[in-house]
């Protein structure tokens, strides 16, 4: 039986990969290097920290991974500050408040920073609905390591099996999975050349996991 929710932040919650994008590619000229695109998109789901290091060791930086996190933080507050038009993927507050009145525990589990995650939630007024928050910044490893899906179905106070995950990167579905949690794979318009075979299912509209739908699914698995 369904009882808790986990959801990924970016891409699935805000669409703030054009944020990340231009604060990260602003973060590479001032350090002097050219990103491929097909070396970016592998950083979807990934850490700062972590991604700042796979940065480093490719490209031998004399810069501290610590430092490039700085760096990218910069260019990424300026730009969430001075957009007024951010706002919330089409469907998903529907979706949260569905899943919230039906009683399901709600927690977010985002390799995105913490100061980012409460940046958005206090944004969006959407602290009400989650019983916690994990950022993959304060753990040991990275999407599509499992540790953070482990750590956030321990915090809903449930079994894996009463859970499931909402994730759009590769990373993170895989991360899901290698959790032993069944995993939706959201195909969206922001998610650009991610792999969701290991996903349980994959939907391109939140109306499809309404809760009504998503707990007929769970009494037959």
């Amino acid at each position: 039986m369904l009882k808790a929710v986990i959801f990924d932040m970016d891409g699935v919650i805000i669409d703030s990969e054009p944020l990340h994008n231009k604060a990260y590619h602003d973060m590479f000229n001032e350090v002097g290097i050219e990103v491929s695109t097909e070396f970016y998109e592998s950083f979807t789901g990934q850490s700062t920290i972590n991604i700042c290091k796979r940065l480093c060791d490719h490209f031998s930086l004399n810069h501290s991974p610590e430092a490039l996190v700085s760096l990218k933080r910069k260019h990424y507050k300026h730009f969430f500050e001075s957009n007024s038009s951010l706002g919330l993927i089409d469907g998903v507050l529907e979706l949260i408040i569905d899943y919230h009145n039906n009683g399901l525990k709600l927690v977010l589990a985002s390799s995105a920073a913490m100061t980012s995650i409460n940046q958005i939630f206090d944004r969006f007024d959407l602290n009400k609905y989650f019983v916690a928050k994990l950022s993959g910044g304060d753990l040991k490893q990275s999407k599509p390591h499992p540790e953070i899906f482990i750590k956030a179905a321990e915090a809903t106070g449930f079994n894996k099996e009463e859970c499931l995950v909402i994730e759009d990167s590769t990373n993170g579905v895989e991360a899901a999975k290698a959790a032993n949690i069944f995993c939706i794979g959201y195909d969206s318009f922001h998610s650009k050349n991610q792999d969701y075979r290991k996903a349980d299912m994959v939907i391109k509209d939140f109306k499809d996991i309404e809760f009504s739908r998503i707990k007929n699914l769970f009494q037959t698995i």
